[in-house]
């Protein structure tokens, strides 16, 4: 499935698609509408999604993800590759070498979870101006 396959898909298409889910992650408290705005949270913040983009392609060590993800901070990266693991879509391993090597790749779980980021990357890329273009108009009616 491509990435437009993706986008024609009728959860895609179809803002009303999100009320037939089972659980409502909007307006319901249960436990199990925690855990999905929990979750979408982790996986919706900027660097957690270009983890996940540079991981699609393959294992990468530490200094490589930081040269491919610009205005990311050591700590930041540090961060997002702990929270990631801990969340079952990224795995590290470490390999006995002098010195040490150390790897992160996407597990099965966060390369189903590619699929949905590049979709959101292509929509970014592809509305990026049309976004620029609203916010400089609300600036200016602003001033």
């Amino acid at each position: 499935m491509t990435i437009t396959d993706a986008a024609a898909t009728p959860l895609a298409a179809d803002p009303d698609a999100c009320s037939a889910a089972p659980i409502d992650p909007c307006g319901s408290e249960s436990s199990e509408a925690r855990v999905i705005r929990d979750v979408l949270s982790r996986v919706g913040d900027k660097w957690s999604l270009l983890v996940i983009r540079m991981l699609h392609n393959g294992p990468l060590r530490f200094t490589q993800l930081q040269r491919s993800i610009d205005g990311i901070s050591h700590r930041m990266l540090t961060q997002t590759l702990r929270n990631l693991e801990r969340d079952g879509l990224v795995s590290r391993t470490s390999y006995p070498e002098i010195p040490p090597r150390v790897e992160y790749a996407a597990t099965d779980l966060g390369r189903s979870l590619a699929l949905p980021v590049l979709g959101l990357v292509e929509w970014a890329s592809t509305h990026h101006a049309s976004i620029t273009d609203s916010r400089d108009a609300f600036d200016a009616a602003r001033d």
